[in-house]
């Protein structure tokens, strides 16, 4: 990074780069201990002599020696860590910042898990964002896992965080996203195969893709999705746990065009006290040693079994269960996104969500496939 300054005040003297600064440091305990060594190896008479005491004690000096330069490099590689953990923090804060934990009545909480050992960030993404529409959140799942998709990520949220302000209706959010997909993809092809111009068929980047769900939240606590893909939310209403739609998505970002006539598909009411839970299909599909799924509307039930609880809550009851079920060692990415309705409002639409979920179990017209 480039970092451009007006001037010096006076008074002050300009720093020095202090990774330059402290390199002799560094190397300063090394060379240290190194020239206790050979001094004492070539300098002092005892260890010109073979008896048994002389070789303890010539075996003593080195195992000092090699001790103080473990140490020396272990107490490095632990600081170049902390500095590493930093940055990745910084970049998580950033790539997925954290949820402001309520948007216009709704209280919200999010976490993933990435299956990358050490790493965290990967190939799930989610948002939420409080716009003159109503409240958008968008949950998605790129194609693989860990710190290859986060580029993927980078770009459909960057585009969705300007989207879900700009565009009135859903199905041109999610055209935008598209837009923004194919640009990254194109762009990351010519990197990789800058000969060929970037067309390579066989380049895993044509395979590429991303399911994405994306919900409107009104103020009213009317419902309206877009699910290209992606498993569909469960709703939380008192201990049951059902799905928000059983409706055919439309295919993933990225292999197959968009319809052009793009529109969002109702889903009823949420209603006041109930929850949203968006996830990512890792949470599903995660398996024990036997190789059983992870029952997760089970966990969710289990979650709200003793009456409404925080969506913080319900994030720590889901992971505790899932690291259970997996032995702590997931396989892929996991996601999870909790909405619960705190809004009170008279006209709490009551009846509404029966309608609404009578008129999305059938699956919808599904031509553009």
């Amino acid at each position: 990074m480039i970092r451009i300054k007006a001037g010096v005040p006076r008074g002050r003297r300009p720093r020095t780069n202090s990774r330059a600064g402290r390199r002799p440091l560094a190397l300063a305990l090394p060379t240290a201990w190194g020239a206790v060594a050979v001094g004492y190896r070539f300098g002092c008479p005892l260890a010109e002599e073979n008896g048994l005491g002389a070789r303890i004690v010539t075996s003593a000096v080195f195992f000092a020696v090699g001790t103080g330069l473990i140490l020396h490099v272990r107490r490095a590689l632990l600081r170049e860590l902390r500095q590493a953990r930093q940055v990745a923090g910084v970049a998580q804060s950033v790539l997925l910042r954290p949820l402001p934990p309520c948007l216009a009545g709704l209280h919200v909480a999010a976490a993933q898990l990435s299956a990358d050992r050490g790493a965290s960030i990967g190939g799930d993404l989610y948002e939420a964002v409080a716009t003159e529409h109503g409240v958008r959140v968008v949950m998605g799942d790129v194609r693989g896992h860990g710190l290859s998709a986060v580029g993927t990520v980078a770009a459909v949220l960057g585009s969705f965080r300007e989207a879900a302000h700009d565009e009135p209706e859903l199905g041109r959010v999610v055209g935008r996203l598209d837009r923004a997909l194919a640009r990254h993809l194109r762009e990351r092809a010519r990197a990789e195969h800058p000969a060929g111009g970037g067309q390579d068929p066989d380049s895993p980047v044509a395979e590429e893709f991303v399911t994405l769900l994306l919900l409107e939240i009104a103020e009213d606590g009317e419902l309206r999705a877009i699910n290209c893909g992606h498993p569909w939310p469960y709703v939380l209403s008192g201990a049951r746990v059902e799905p928000l739609s059983r409706a055919d998505p439309l295919p993933p970002l990225g292999p197959f065009p968009l319809p052009t006539d793009l529109a969002a598909t109702p889903c009823g009411h949420l209603l006041p006290d109930e929850s949203l839970v968006l996830y990512t299909d890792g949470a599903e599909d995660a398996r024990d040693t036997r190789g059983r799924f992870f029952p997760l509307p089970e966990a969710l039930a289990e979650a709200v079994r003793d009456g409404p609880v925080s969506p913080q809550a319900v994030l720590r009851g889901v992971f505790t269960a899932l690291l259970r079920h997996t032995n702590g060692r997931p396989t892929d990415d996991i996601a999870l996104l909790v909405l619960h309705n705190e809004r009170t409002h008279q006209h709490a639409c009551l009846g509404a969500r029966g309608t609404a979920r009578a008129a999305t179990t059938h699956p919808q017209p599904t031509s553009h496939l």
